[in-house]
């Protein structure tokens, strides 16, 4: 999935969900989110308005991706996990754009905050860490639990970043670089054992 940060960026993936995968989703001004028929959004995630998700890709429960001034892009096998919230911008002081595009293969841990941010194929957010305006994660990039990056900041590949701000702290090692496509994996099979499981209990 390209990662353009275009106007036409969103939208470009899968079909306006439908049944329980879809969680709770909403139309904006109009404009329904798009979920591939093979993605998950569990029933208390909210999916409002210009949001794209693509195949095989989950949003786990209570998250809020509101897509409002702007859109949100997911690409395939990306997770989103419990209580994350996605947010976007509609330009910079420069005038130029800011959706939140999040590629292939991404894992954004439990109750991180992504604003109008771009996260590149294989990159990894750590559990509640911010992710702010402009900034950019390259492929194959990790930003440890509990991190800011601020706006504006850019996260090299194969480097491991941290800390509130967040800087730069080593090199990568093979194995964590090794992690992050079956992490991903992981994520997409049990979103998809969710998916046929899941019920409402009965007391």
């Amino acid at each position: 999935m390209a990662l353009s940060r275009g106007k036409r960026a969103w939208g470009l993936v899968g079909t306006l969900c439908r049944g329980r995968r879809c969680g709770s989703t909403w139309t904006y001004e109009g404009v329904a989110p798009k979920v591939h028929e093979d993605a998950f959004v569990a029933p208390s995630a909210s999916v409002i308005g210009r949001v794209a998700i693509g195949r095989g890709s989950s949003i786990w429960y209570t998250c809020t991706l509101r897509g409002d001034v702007n859109h949100i892009s997911i690409g395939d096998e990306t997770n989103i996990q419990d209580g994350t919230v996605i947010h976007v911008a509609k330009n910079n002081a420069k005038g130029a754009e800011l959706p939140t595009i999040i590629g292939n293969k991404v894992t954004v841990g439990h109750m991180a905050l992504l604003h109008a941010c771009t996260l590149e194929d294989k990159s990894f957010v750590g559990m509640g860490s911010i992710v702010m305006d402009g900034a950019v994660m390259k492929e194959g990039s990790m930003l440890a639990a509990g991190s800011l990056l601020t706006p504006g900041k850019v996260v090299p590949s194969g480097q491991l970043w941290g800390g509130r701000p967040a800087r730069f702290m080593r090199n990568m090692t093979e194995d964590e670089i090794a992690f992050l496509e079956p992490s991903a994996k992981k994520y997409a099979d049990l979103a998809r054992r969710h998916a046929a499981t899941i019920k409402e209990a009965t007391m």
